[in-house]
């Protein structure tokens, strides 16, 4: 299995050796398409819609920045069920 199978359907944050890194029951989750974060799922439970409109800087290690980067994700128009990748920052 290769990284990005490894990671798809997986939720952002979950610990790489959870044995359920999946989503669970009772979350609302948006797919993070695009960039380093690829496939991953965010938990979105309890967002507001305003908060959902205005997107959301991911910490990750694999964008451009490396250790303390962050990946830029935000919302679909027309589409809650999807954040789109807008680039890393520092």
């Amino acid at each position: 299995m290769d990284e990005r199978q490894f990671m798809r359907g997986r939720v952002y944050g979950a610990d790489h050796d959870d044995p359920d890194p999946g989503p669970q029951p009772g979350h609302d989750y948006v797919e993070l398409v695009g960039g380093p974060l690829d496939g991953l799922l965010l938990d979105v439970t309890g967002w507001s819609a305003r908060e959902r409109d205005e997107g959301v800087a991911l910490l990750t290690e694999i964008g451009r920045y490396g250790h303390g980067g962050r990946a830029l994700y935000a919302a679909r128009p027309g589409d809650g069920r999807c954040f789109d990748w807008h680039g890393d920052s520092p």
